[in-house]
């Protein structure tokens, strides 16, 4: 496998793990307001190539969030207990968006690897015909 699709095959796997993060990013913020639910956190991996010696970025097990969810006093809440309280969700806003930024930049960080070293094999494959 030649260098350049080790790098474009690197740069693609680190591309769809930032969009499994982002999307499990937008999931939180979506349910930010149901009652019990739990962040969802998202890990990474080097994992070996199979073909070649590439070590290529893969996302780990999703995990649940275990801080506690918070205790909202409601007592007209459909969900709530004998003492007026239920459990809403353990996500933190400005913790999502923190991970969302992250997760953009880096997304458009290897996109642009992505697209130079395209360009780069472009350029090669030019030089070689002439």
């Amino acid at each position: 496998m030649s260098d350049f699709s080790r790098a474009l095959n690197v740069t693609a796997s680190a591309l769809k793990a930032q969009a499994t993060r982002l999307r499990h990013v937008t999931e939180n913020v979506a349910h930010a307001d149901t009652p019990g639910y739990r962040r969802k956190m998202v890990s990474f991996e080097a994992v070996r190539a199979a073909d070649s010696d590439a070590t290529l970025v893969d996302v780990g097990r999703v995990r649940l969030d275990p801080t506690e969810l918070q205790q909202v006093h409601d007592p007209s809440h459909p969900l709530a207990d004998e003492t007026g309280h239920f459990e809403a969700s353990n996500v933190n806003l400005m913790l999502e968006i923190a991970d969302a930024r992250e997760a953009q930049r880096s997304y458009e960080a290897n996109l642009k690897m992505f697209e130079q070293t395209r360009n780069m094999l472009s350029g090669l494959m030019d030089l070689l015909r002439k």
